[in-house]
């Protein structure tokens, strides 16, 4: 070959070396670049992925809490479901005791208006223990009988109570003053009850004493010798002198 075309195959190899130097480094560089980016995608999908977890992680917290809530209130409702039957049970039970009021009150009303006439009956034929005082107590039922604004219960109670009343005049020692009707006279006296078994009475002026007889319904008027056992049966009843044995008009029991 001649100089010129080896000079013109060296400048042309140069040349074609060059451009294949250039075209390399682009290449690199591309690569280089898509690299990069490949990185950066990774590293935002790591991001996200973590992003993720974090969220899974929550959800899964949240998700046990709810669980162990669930079983708390499973565990509630059930303690709750109890107590709501048992209160049923005791409305249903309070419901037929309120339905059953009614027939109670209709058989406890007509026993309560026996009883208070049985007692007035009792008194009229009973020794005449502070007569008036439970005549009046008599009287004071059968004007609660007619209240409305009284229950049935509260009548009931007092009815019970004037009968205990009644009981214990029975076994108590009293003394208290009043009037007694003899021989066409009301006098002023001292009454002694020994229980339902006498009752005698004692003049203010402490001259004149009578006992009662059941039998005749009336008074019946003592000698002197038993004056001053009266007069001390008295004080005794009052606490005044201590209680001892003294002598009274005891009817018998046949």
């Amino acid at each position: 070959m001649s100089k010129r075309n080896q000079i013109a195959s060296v400048v042309v190899g140069a040349l074609a070396l060059a451009g294949s130097q250039a075209v390399s480094a682009d290449l690199l560089n591309d690569l280089h670049n898509e690299e990069a980016k490949i990185h950066a995608a990774a590293a935002q999908s790591q991001k996200k992925i973590n992003s993720i977890y974090e969220q899974t992680q929550e959800l899964l917290a949240e998700y046990r809490q709810v669980i162990d809530e669930t079983e708390n209130l499973k565990v509630y409702n059930d303690h709750v479901a109890r107590l709501v039957a048992d209160q049923e049970a005791g409305i249903a039970s309070l419901q037929r005791q309120i339905d059953g009021i009614e027939g109670v009150k209709r058989g406890v009303v007509p026993l309560m208006y026996r009883m208070i006439e049985s007692l007035d009956q009792f008194i009229e034929l009973d020794v005449p223990i502070n007569y008036d005082e439970r005549k009046a107590r008599v009287a004071h039922l059968r004007d609660l009988m007619s209240r409305s604004n009284v229950t049935t219960s509260e009548q009931f109670r007092q009815v019970l109570e004037a009968y205990q009343v009644e009981l214990e005049y029975g076994s108590r020692i009293r003394a208290y003053q009043g009037q007694l009707d003899f021989g066409g006279q009301t006098i002023s006296a001292d009454f002694f009850n020994l229980g339902r078994t006498a009752l005698l009475a004692l003049s203010l002026d402490q001259k004149n004493a009578w006992v009662w007889n059941n039998d005749t319904r009336a008074w019946e008027q003592l000698g002197d010798e038993y004056i001053s056992s009266v007069t001390t049966a008295v004080r005794m009843a009052r606490k005044l002198v201590p209680v001892d044995l003294i002598k009274l008009p005891i009817k018998a029991a046949e």
